[in-house]
């Protein structure tokens, strides 16, 4: 009997050990995997069971049972979602689980500047290791997304709505275009509709002029006056003369250089406002909600030239010959003094 009953104590006794040496795994930071990251994948609709699995094999809690009494003690089990996440550093069980009831996934953060191109978006996706800016750029030719809203659409550009965006790793370049036009979808209001329809615009003019003026000045307080002159040019049939179209021009046949030479204004291309009167066949970049929006509410003002003060501002004219005054000071004259000085 007392061989028995001291045979029952050290049962008692080891199963007391292995709970607190099973209890206290569960405060202790543990870290099972090589390298400097690990990367955990949990699908959507799984069970608390195989993300148990999942995080064992990965190396991020050490075994089953501490799984197990983790999780009853955080009772966290109902909460636990799917999505990537990224293991850094050592952490305990606890840590673990409420990492992944947070929902903390992994993402990459990208971030597409107003103005740019499908091309030169797809450099930005690439940079960010995402794929090849080639696939990102043929994902944007498809103009699928748009169709509804621009049925003369070839391609995307233009509604790749600028933004930041957080991306999980396998984004790929088709899915990430999607989420671009559908910004882009919810940016552009009804009230934005509603302003291009009462300009007698469609969206697709309205999203070119916006491009244009984009193009045209970064200052919030000048897009409006940009988006009168090109306005009242459209208005009067006056070419609209845009130096930022025939750049694209020239990308578009693989001949800028970063400088617009004076022979470039008569390359012919339905995209060069000098030869070719109206707007483009379509947006030329980009733009944001602030460009959209002087577009189709352009300012009161009936300058028909603007020319650049070199400091990112430019200023503003009526006539020709004042016009031509501003380039001989801002320009000519701005230039030779900058020389003398050098």
């Amino acid at each position: 009997m007392k061989k028995l009953l001291g045979f029952l104590l050290l049962v008692l006794v080891g199963a007391c050990a292995a709970a607190a040496l099973l209890y206290l795994r569960t405060s202790a930071p543990y870290r099972g995997y090589q390298g400097a990251e690990q990367f955990v994948e949990i699908p959507q609709g799984s069970g608390s069971a195989p993300i148990g699995a999942r995080l064992v094999e990965a190396g991020v809690i050490r075994d089953l049972a501490t799984y197990r009494l983790a999780l009853w003690m955080s009772r966290q089990g109902r909460h636990l979602k799917a999505g990537e996440y990224r293991f850094d550093r050592a952490m305990t069980p606890i840590a673990v689980i409420d990492k992944i009831a947070r929902g903390d996934v992994y993402v990459i953060s990208v971030t597409f500047p107003e103005g740019l191109t499908a091309a030169e978006m797809g450099k930005i996706f690439e940079a960010h290791g995402l794929g090849t800016a080639a696939s990102f750029v043929q994902a944007a030719k498809d103009p699928a997304p748009i169709r509804d809203l621009d049925p003369a659409a070839h391609d995307l550009e233009g509604y790749l709505f600028p933004e930041t965006y957080a991306l999980p790793r396998h984004t790929d370049a088709a899915k990430l275009v999607r989420m671009m036009v559908a910004r882009f979808e919810k940016v552009f209001t009804p009230d934005l509709r509603q302003a291009a329809a009462a300009r007698h615009l469609t969206v697709r003019q309205a999203v070119t002029l916006a491009s244009i003026v984009e193009k045209e000045t970064a200052r919030a307080d000048e897009r409006p006056l940009v988006a009168a002159v090109y306005t009242t040019r459209l208005r009067i049939g006056m070419p609209l003369q845009c130096d930022p179209t025939v750049i694209y021009a020239l990308a578009k046949a693989g001949r800028y250089d970063g400088n617009i030479h004076k022979d470039d204004l008569s390359f012919d291309s339905p995209y060069n406002t000098y030869r070719y009167p109206g707007l483009p066949p379509g947006p030329i970049a980009s733009p944001g909600r602030a460009s959209l929006d002087a577009a189709l509410h352009p300012a009161d003002a009936d300058f028909l030239y603007f020319v650049s003060r070199n400091d990112g501002s430019h200023e503003f004219s009526r006539t020709l010959e004042e016009h031509n005054r501003n380039v001989q000071k801002f320009q000519v004259q701005y230039f030779r003094d900058r020389r003398q000085h050098h």
